[in-house]
């Protein structure tokens, strides 16, 4: 990737030596004049958010979704959900479902309709946690393009579930890209037994593949961002890097571009996650969490970026996309304790809402008492 300039690497020096942590980022108290001020496509265009939440579940932790418009004509919400008897974090890798919610109008709130995408054995690759749903609509059939894994353990306690226990080690290994295909939003949904994007040996995706956003293009073929890990001489894993795969359908097979290296390095912008991809006739797009502060300087804000073939990318030029920091439609301005996994809806071809996996807390997923989708409308 290109470097655009220094500053943002200083703010990111800045932050390390002074301790800082995007979980603890502070308010940005000029929301609204920064929006006005923006040249972003999505930042300047980003409106005021409804209190009302898009999708909650009493007595579970919800997080990611992705939403379509159905032959129904109503909009249908994919989404993660794990209970609040165990830890946010890491309980979404050892006991998370995908659940379908339907409303009539495409900014919710949704209401719960069934799980799409439950537990469903040990012995599978995602028999124990199904999470980060994107939908995809293609020949009248339904896509669920999703992240799975798996473990061989008894069910964890809530004091036992740390990320050093042996349940998040070995489910976070077991992480890889999987697929479900219905006729219907509704369901019964078919389950592909192996993944569609494993694991490779000696790439930055040796050690879990994750975070998948694809995109149906004009041929029917696909193409998707993933976040990948790389094992690590220390016996651990490395930083989240991200990079892009190509099918010529839904179904497969995937392959790895750019000679399986990433497309954002982790030398070169730093580490990224939860990435979101369109494309228009200018080319590709995608926004990611900032996860260093590096582009944004914000802690979990989101940077854009831009590439003519899916490869190459270049930061915008003015690149924050959203900020944790929120504008609400009764005018409060709050900073969210996190804000995560963007999905953009797009309607006749234009963005009408922005999606998005938020918590309260002041920072850190462990300050948490309820999370939500939340919805923010785009101008």
């Amino acid at each position: 990737m290109k470097r655009n300039s220094i500053l943002p690497l200083l703010v990111g020096a800045i932050c390390l030596l002074t301790g800082s942590s995007y979980g603890y980022a502070q308010k940005i108290t000029n929301l609204v004049e920064l929006k006005q001020k923006s040249s972003n496509e999505l930042f300047h265009h980003l409106s005021k958010a409804p209190h009302t939440p898009a999708f909650e579940s009493e007595n579970y932790w919800v997080w990611g979704s992705s939403v379509i418009k159905g032959d129904d004509g109503k909009y249908h919400m994919f989404v993660s959900r794990f209970p609040k008897s165990l830890p946010f974090h890491p309980s979404w890798m050892v006991a998370s479902e995908i659940v379908h919610a339907v409303s009539d109008i495409p900014q919710g709130p949704y209401r719960f309709s069934d799980v799409a995408l439950p537990a469903r054995g040990a012995q599978y690759w995602d028999g124990r946690s199904a999470h980060n749903p994107r939908i995809l609509k293609y020949n009248h059939k339904y896509y669920l393009i999703y992240m799975g894994s798996t473990h061989p353990f008894a069910e964890p306690t809530y004091d036992e579930l740390t990320l050093d226990s042996p349940w998040c080690i070995v489910a976070r290994a077991n992480k890889r890209i999987g697929l479900a295909v219905a006729d219907s939003p509704y369901g019964p949904w078919k389950r592909m037994d192996e993944p569609i994007l494993k694991t490779q040996p000696n790439t930055f995706y040796s050690f879990l593949t994750s975070n998948p956003s694809p995109i149906l293009q004009e041929d029917g073929s696909v193409m998707m961002i993933f976040k990948g890990r790389a094992h690590t001489e220390n016996g651990k894993h490395s930083d989240m890097a991200l990079g892009i795969a190509y099918a010529p359908s839904i179904e497969g097979p995937y392959t790895v571009l750019n000679n399986n290296q990433p497309i954002f390095q982790i030398d070169g912008q730093g580490e990224a996650e939860d990435p979101f991809l369109w494309k228009d006739q200018r080319g590709y797009h995608a926004i990611f969490k900032d996860h260093v502060s590096k582009f944004t300087g914000e802690w979990g804000g989101g940077a854009m970026a831009h590439s003519k073939d899916g490869i190459n990318w270049n930061i915008d030029k003015d690149p924050k996309a959203y900020s944790r920091t929120v504008e609400w439609e009764d005018g409060k301005i709050e900073m969210q304790g996190q804000l995560e996994r963007p999905f953009i809806l797009f309607e006749n071809g234009k963005p009408t809402y922005i999606f998005f996996a938020t918590m309260d807390g002041p920072g850190g997923f462990e300050n948490a008492k309820k999370s939500w989708n939340m919805v923010i409308p785009i101008r």
